[in-house]
């Protein structure tokens, strides 16, 4: 029996521009609730290579919004489960799991193999302008999310360069950063919502989240809902499928 669970796509896309989605590489990386998202569209286009990079296991917090998260899969990597649901969509993937922290020392070595396009769903701040730099200095493509949290309309949702982007806390402090280190931001593609906010305090807490070395760290915790995370996620995928298989518009 032929194997036809790409067959939708490919009469959208043609045949040559669905076979450069099967000999593409995309890495994504963060795990979470855009990158998770992210992964399961990229995984269900027929994207022939995937690498996955988390270092995080998935916690009760995660179910509210996260695709990998459920009652069954708490205390597991999310490396794991992510190959796991790939090799479910499409077992002739070649997926690779990279458990590890994203930071400025670990950056060179992740970004060694070729990829053709890297999504960026990491939300620590550092961390992430560290990527972006990397990315952008190496004009490897790529596609960054910002902060979804405490969003509610995704009709502001946009895909967009990081320049134009407003009413987004993550996204100015990353444009000033990056500025600082000589990076055209009008360069740099993005999605993030213009939404402007007006919510109660109670959107706002500290929470102690798992961090690098079995420690933990306290951190500023926003409130989410799974409609907006999971959209960003969607968009970041599809412009990526449009992007390899060149039907950009």
């Amino acid at each position: 029996m032929s194997d036809n669970r790409f067959m939708r796509t490919q009469a959208l896309l043609g045949e040559e521009s669905f076979s450069k989605l099967e000999h593409s590489t995309v890495m994504i990386i963060g795990l979470g609730a855009v990158g998770g998202y992210a992964l399961e569209a990229l995984a269900r286009a027929g994207i022939g290579k995937l690498i996955l990079v988390d270092f995080d296991k998935v916690d009760i917090t995660n179910i509210n919004r996260q695709i990998l998260a459920l009652d069954s899969t708490i205390g597991i990597k999310k490396t794991e489960l992510a190959k796991q649901r790939v090799s479910e969509i499409n077992p002739s993937c070649k997926t690779i799991i990279k458990d590890m922290f994203v930071n400025a020392q670990s950056i060179e070595n992740l970004l060694s193999e070729p990829v053709d396009f890297v999504v960026d769903a990491i939300d620590a701040l550092n961390p992430k302008c560290d990527l972006i730099q990397a990315l952008y200095q190496k004009k490897i493509p790529f596609i960054s999310s910002m902060g979804a949290a405490l969003k509610t309309d995704p009709s502001h949702i946009k895909l967009q360069t990081l320049n134009k982007t407003k009413n987004c806390h993550l996204a100015r402090f990353i444009r000033k950063r990056l500025k600082r280190r000589g990076v055209d931001i009008s360069k740099i593609l993005c999605v993030s919502s213009d939404e402007q906010t007006n919510l109660p305090e109670t959107a706002l807490f500290l929470e102690e989240q798992e961090a690098p070395c079995n420690n933990t760290r306290q951190r500023h915790t926003m409130g989410s809902l799974p409609t907006i995370t999971a959209i960003f996620g969607l968009v970041i995928a599809n412009a990526v499928i449009l992007s390899l298989s060149k039907l950009e518009k």
